[in-house]
């Protein structure tokens, strides 16, 4: 993988890196327990080990990893106590964002969304869950964005990513995509109205709902798992 041919983002290298070994621990690529030994990750990437031992320093900071004396930097990954504890913290502010979002989104954000939800409404038809899993995650960073608060958009965005196999498996359970679709159908309309109640109460609605998917997909794994 060439790293610096991503350079055109105005990334730096450590960033890069960063996001790329993030992006391998929250994709299993790296499990909990595994060692991640700095001059191997920059052989394999092809840049020198100071860029690699920033961004290790990095990944500790959002506890994804853990530096442990005498044996080096260990995955922690994310567990289900952290994505339990995500769902339950998103809940609470998903109500902010609709809020601040009705209140300031301007109308090339709402053309953004509206343009992504039609998307999302064709794929539906050709039952292409991989693509819409995309357009949802585009669907809240727009939203996010429209808040106008780096902050708040900074966590969320964060969040949508380290549940990111929680939530693409709960849309791929039956009948959640098209539950889905109507609730940001829901979303669209009352940001389109800047209807601060009703984009909160739909934006809440829509979250709750994809957490208790989310958890009894969890709770289903978990019985079969006991039972082998």
């Amino acid at each position: 993988m060439d790293l610096f041919d991503q350079k055109k983002e105005n990334k730096s290298l450590t960033s890069l890196i960063f996001e790329k070994i993030r992006e391998d621990i929250l994709n299993s690529r790296y499990v909990t327990g595994d060692k991640l030994v700095e001059i191997k990750l920059a052989d394999e990437l092809g840049v020198s080990r100071t860029p690699v031992r920033e961004a290790l320093k990095q990944l500790e900071l959002d506890g994804l990893v853990e530096n442990i004396p005498n044996r080096g930097v260990v995955v922690k990954g994310i567990s289900q106590d952290d994505i339990d504890d995500i769902l339950t913290i998103r809940l609470c502010i998903e109500g902010l964002v609709g809020q601040w979002a009705a209140e300031r989104i301007n109308d090339q954000e709402i053309k953004d969304l509206e343009e992504i939800f039609d998307l999302m409404e064709f794929y539906s038809t050709k039952n292409d869950v991989d693509k819409i899993f995309e357009l949802n995650t585009k669907f809240h960073e727009t939203l996010y964005q429209a808040t106008k608060s780096r902050y708040l958009e900074g966590v969320l965005n964060d969040f949508q990513l380290f549940i990111k196999t929680a939530r693409n498996n709960s849309l791929k359970s039956k009948g959640r995509m098209l539950q889905a679709l109507e609730e940001h159908r829901h979303i669209l309309n009352a940001l389109k109205k800047h209807d601060v109640e009703g984009t909160r109460n739909a934006l809440v609605f829509h979250v709750a709902a994809s957490n208790t998917n989310i958890k009894d997909l969890t709770e289903i794994e978990s019985q079969i798992k006991n039972k082998t």
